[in-house]
């Protein structure tokens, strides 16, 4: 994995420019830290920060091919795991390589096929291909967008980053948020509306979309959408096809040379990615594979069964290392280490986020980089096989809203009168909901159960998993990780969209379908264990904490957050203690203290990065 950057300007000599470019290449240094390039010519400069997975010596960017009249470059963030099938393709075809690398079967991929290249890859990626002979810049990112890729256009230049910092970095950009962007931190946030920046005149290139720049002409345009049709498949070749497809997806994505470890919670998901790797491990007659987890101090002590978590990871996570054979390492972390670093999880997202469920993969993450450089871990199969509460619960089907924020009202009352009447958060949810509905791939003849599943199952795979996919990139690559996600697969997406909910649900179950497919891969009980979150630490010591680093911000005149927040009713709020009633601020582990930290975090956003409110 890696970091970008560059900026075209058709009406401007960029050789000139080369600091700007230094300037927006810098702060992606954590994305990279085992080299940096950059490449400027007179209406294009590109730049790139690299982490080595694969050929060290031969994968350096930018990276330039010659090819009759087109010299195109090409700098890249991601992985393809058919690159080697790509690379046998282009062969036949007379294409040459000079390297072993993916870099360079992704730029012979679109000297060979241009735009449509895209279609053929299977990957994460976000990348951007100049073309001298045509003055175009070409720019992609991954179907479901593990990686992630903005831009901006300002006057005449377009800017573009892996995060929001290097475009922020470039002498032309301001720091400003007008009250669209604030709607999306306090209305929708952690969360974003897809193509949303949050600064002014920043933009998110949509997952599964490419853009493409010519002088006076910029064109962005979808290559892949969740479609739905009926499912023709049987019962038994619908679980035979699930297991082959989520086995392909794991082999594929241990390819690489350098360590590759497991992150394993002793759920269903994670458990099953552990146990194909160590199998393939084992195959390939390799040393047993790691596998790291995280916890808590004193969790055991103050951990309480809820309806979201009905029991510790911990003995699960032994339980599947010892099956398995694994290597394992617990990574226990404290209060105040979720403290010292709630800010720079902020600072690795740009923006606030997920409070300790953020912090601490971020130490988590830290401890893997430590003796590996890549991870596999379960993200996304709750959102395509339908595993997490608001797919059963009646009032959560039922809800006219994002099923993981119904409590809008608990929101808005902590926000001050002069920014509801700003923002006006109500209209604002309505309308990015029923943009959200508008964009569903309906099915004819569906029952109205169906078809509100279905619904259910769009919103979380474009509103939802989107935000924990930009925290698993933040939090992991702000540390020098990979961490890769089997479950992403496109192949894997496309097919379990138009599974029938009955069967997803099969036997009354959550990921029924999914558990019947990996039987004899695990234990029937770890097969069978309900759901459990990442999780959120439950010690009250945690509360307290954020409780008292939010009354300093509240007590500090200076503070840039308290035109925000309706003060007084925040102080109520802080009173109720960690037992007291908890507004569900996002999804299922976000309550008070989590409300607490992301406010802290949205104060030290506005004052740290200079941001003006327009």
């Amino acid at each position: 994995m890696c970091g970008i950057a560059g900026w075209i300007d058709f009406g401007a000599n960029l050789t000139t420019r080369q600091s700007a470019l230094d300037a927006m290449v810098s702060p992606l240094t954590c994305r990279g830290p085992d080299g940096s390039g950059t490449w400027v010519s007179p209406h294009a400069g590109l730049g790139h920060r690299r982490l080595v997975v694969i050929d060290p010596e031969g994968g350096m960017q930018p990276m330039s091919s010659r090819l009759g009249n087109h010299v195109y470059t090409i700098v890249y963030n991601g992985e393809l795991y058919n690159f080697q099938e790509l690379r046998q393709e282009l062969e036949a075809s007379g294409y040459p390589f000079r390297s072993r690398s993916d870099t360079e079967v992704l730029l012979m991929s679109y000297a060979a096929w241009g735009p449509d290249c895209v279609t053929r890859f299977n990957g994460i990626f976000a990348f951007a291909i100049w073309d001298s002979q045509e003055q175009t810049l070409f720019m992609a990112r991954d179907r479901l967008g593990v990686k992630p890729l903005f831009y901006a256009k300002t006057g005449d230049a377009l800017l573009f980053s892996s995060e929001i910092k290097g475009i922020l970095a470039h002498p032309a950009m301001n720091p400003e948020v007008d009250a669209e962007g604030l709607a999306e931190v306090f209305a929708l946030g952690p969360s974003r509306t897809p193509g949303h920046g949050v600064f002014r005149g920043i933009h998110e290139l949509r997952p599964g979309y490419y853009f493409r720049a010519a002088p006076r002409r910029i064109k962005i345009a979808p290559y892949w959408a969740l479609t739905s049709h009926p499912h023709q498949d049987s019962w038994e070749t619908t679980t035979e096809t699930v297991h082959d497809l989520v086995k392909d997806a794991v082999t594929r994505q241990l390819v690489a040379d350098v360590p590759v470890v497991t992150l394993l919670s002793g759920g269903l998901d994670s458990s099953v990615v552990s146990a194909i790797a160590a199998d393939a491990f084992q195959g390939l007659g390799r040393e047993a594979l790691h596998t790291y987890s995280i916890d808590f101090v004193d969790m055991e002590r103050y951990f309480k069964a809820t309806k979201f978590q009905t029991n510790l990871d911990a003995p699960w996570v032994e339980r599947v290392s010892e099956t398995l054979g694994t290597q394992h390492h617990r990574v226990v972390v404290d209060t105040p280490e979720l403290m010292e670093y709630l800010l720079p999880a902020m600072r690795a997202r740009d923006l606030p986020g997920m409070a300790d469920v953020d912090t601490s993969l971020l130490l988590f993450s830290r401890e893997i980089k430590k003796s590996a450089t890549v991870g596999l871990s379960g993200e996304a199969a709750d959102e395509i096989f339908g595993g997490y509460p608001w797919f059963h619960h009646p009032d959560a089907i039922a809800a006219n809203t994002f099923p993981w924020a119904r409590r809008l009202k608990d929101r808005i009352a902590i926000l001050s009168q002069d920014l509801v009447h700003q923002i006006r958060p109500e209209g604002y949810v309505a309308r990015r909901y029923q943009e959200a509905l508008d964009e569903v791939p309906r099915l004819a003849g569906e029952s109205s159960h169906a078809a509100r599943i279905r619904e259910i199952a769009y919103l979380s795979i474009t509103r939802f998993l989107p935000t924990l996919l930009d925290r698993k990139d933040r939090m992991t690559m702000a540390t020098g990780l990979e961490v890769r996600v089997p479950f992403c697969d496109h192949r894997l997406v496309d097919y379990v969209w138009n599974i029938p909910w009955d069967w997803k649900n099969y036997d009354n179950t959550a990921k029924g379908v999914l558990r019947q497919a990996m039987r004899g891969l695990l234990p029937d009980a770890v097969i069978m264990r309900q759901k459990s979150p990442y999780p959120s630490t439950p010690n009250p010591s945690y509360f307290h904490a954020m409780r008292r680093g939010l009354k300093e911000v509240l007590e500090d005149s200076t503070s840039p957050l308290l035109p925000l927040v309706d003060v007084k009713h925040l102080y109520q709020v802080m009173e109720r203690g960690p037992e007291g009633d908890q507004i569900p601020w996002f999804g299922q582990l976000m309550g008070n203290a989590q409300l607490f930290a992301f406010l802290i975090q949205t104060n030290a956003w506005l004052k740290e990065y200079h941001i003006r409110l327009v």
